[in-house]
């Protein structure tokens, strides 16, 4: 159970510093007393420390092991145009409303790298999940979101088996988004998103 790292990616934007850093130290800090692990409240210096002198837009990797052990990791962030459109499928591979770790972001990632594989990478930028009743879940690297014309984003519930996402987390404080249960036939009648905290909402088009 504790073979694997809890890890946070992050934007760093060099005028306005680390995006949503508060949720996203929230939900490492919270991730790690759930699972004994120690060291979260040293994130935010070691956070700092990595982006000394950055010039450039960053993405950044910081991973805690159950031992206290943070690494980070730094690249260069490039945002997608404003006017970009996902291709995404829906994979075989399913998840598990009874796993609790879906629930936490770590480095345990064999059931979305099977998801990813499903398709070439030259066919889609992203695959979406169900779980085993058949429900949306999420993508392998984002939160799922509809509009379905009501105003307001549906995304689905943590209790079908998904991330507690940090934009997700975001756009329902901010009463953008709410919970509901969605079918794969839902996410037909209305525009599709994903999204995750590095680059935020990305419009989407589900192929079949």
């Amino acid at each position: 159970m504790t073979e694997f790292s809890l890890i946070e990616t992050l934007r760093y934007e060099p005028d306005d510093g680390f995006v949503r850093l508060r949720l996203h130290l929230a939900r490492l800090k919270r991730s790690a007393r759930r699972l004994g692990f120690s060291g979260a409240d040293r994130a935010q210096a070691e956070l700092q420390k990595a982006v000394e002198g950055a010039t450039v837009p960053l993405r950044i990797r910081l991973t805690l092991d159950r031992h206290g052990a943070i690494a980070v990791t730094t690249a260069a962030f490039t945002p997608l145009a404003a006017d970009t459109v996902w291709r995404v499928r829906l994979a075989e591979t399913r998840l598990s409303s009874e796993d609790k770790l879906l629930r936490v972001k770590t480095t345990r990632r064999d059931v979305y790298e099977a998801a990813r594989a499903e398709y070439p990478a030259s066919e889609v930028d992203e695959v979406l999940l169900l779980n085993e009743k058949g429900e949306v879940c999420e993508g392998t690297i984002t939160s799922i979101f509809l509009d379905d014309g009501s105003g307001t984003l549906k995304t689905p519930p943590i209790a079908c088996g998904l991330l507690a996402g940090v934009l997700r987390t975001e756009l329902i404080c901010q009463r953008q988004a709410r919970v509901a249960r969605l079918s794969p036939d839902d996410l037909a009648r209305g525009q599709l998103y994903v999204g995750n905290s590095l680059r935020g909402l990305i419009r989407a088009k589900l192929g079949v």
